[in-house]
């Protein structure tokens, strides 16, 4: 099966956000370990563009930019360090009227040597963590995880699982990964485990490694599960 371009960094990036070992993460998704590699390799030299499926034979470049604009872009790009690819070539069509893809201003930056480390690395996971939890409900994990249904489109199974016992206590399958959907799938959690109605004198951490993103929708979630939590409490105490 191909994949255009568009698919292939998004599964780069679904093994970066994933709390799994990549090799079960590929597993489950059906994509060989090898096949992600070399993806993965092609994306680290040449970023979104080397992840096009390279025809058989060497085609004619009939659409390249001129030295005029490409100075412009590299001026941009200096002026405004702190934008990627993408969002540089967002305001350059904007502001020039010019258009230009994400690939042609990523290639263009490598050329100059000004595409800094790039964003995903793939590392070695450790074998356990280094600080253990001793008890259920001392430390929950939530995530994400992407699901592409053909002919429909990407949807997200939002958990929460126990870190002592391993178990799923709470799971939303939801359309979107907003802070509504992580807030539902504690609130779920929090019943199954009791938390909503028995006296709970050391709230759950939440650990996730998904990312600033889903930690500021976890940020509304937790306030509201905290505020619950404190409601509890004050029911419980004996007047």
């Amino acid at each position: 099966m191909r994949y255009p371009a568009s698919e292939k960094l998004e599964i780069i990036r679904m093994i970066e956000q994933s709390h799994l070992p990549a090799k079960k993460t590929l597993d489950q998704i059906g994509i060989a370990r090898r096949t992600f590699y070399r993806w993965y390799d092609r994306y680290l030299e040449g970023g979104l563009e080397a992840l096009e499926d390279r025809p058989s034979r060497p085609s004619r470049v009939w659409n390249r930019i001129g030295d005029n604009i490409q100075a412009q872009i590299i001026e941009l790009a200096l002026e405004q360090s702190e934008l990627s690819p993408r969002e540089l070539a967002v305001r350059f069509t904007d502001e020039k009227r010019y258009f230009v893809s994400e690939a042609t201003v990523y290639r263009l930056l490598k050329a100059h040597d000004l595409i800094p480390s790039p964003a995903f690395v793939v590392i070695k996971a450790a074998d356990e963590f280094k600080d253990k939890t001793t008890r259920p409900n001392e430390m929950w994990q939530t995530d994400f995880t992407y699901f592409k249904i053909i002919g429909w489109g990407w949807v997200y199974l939002s958990t929460v699982l126990d870190d002592f016992s391993r178990y799923i206590i709470a799971w939303k399958l939801c359309t979107t990964m907003r802070a509504e959907d992580v807030t539902d799938t504690l609130e779920l959690a929090l019943t199954a485990s009791g938390c909503d109605s028995a006296r709970v004198l050391h709230k759950p951490k939440l650990l996730s490694d998904n990312g600033i993103r889903l930690r500021q929708r976890q940020g509304a979630a937790q306030a509201k599960a905290a505020q619950r939590q404190r409601a509890v409490l004050h029911r419980g105490r004996t007047r």
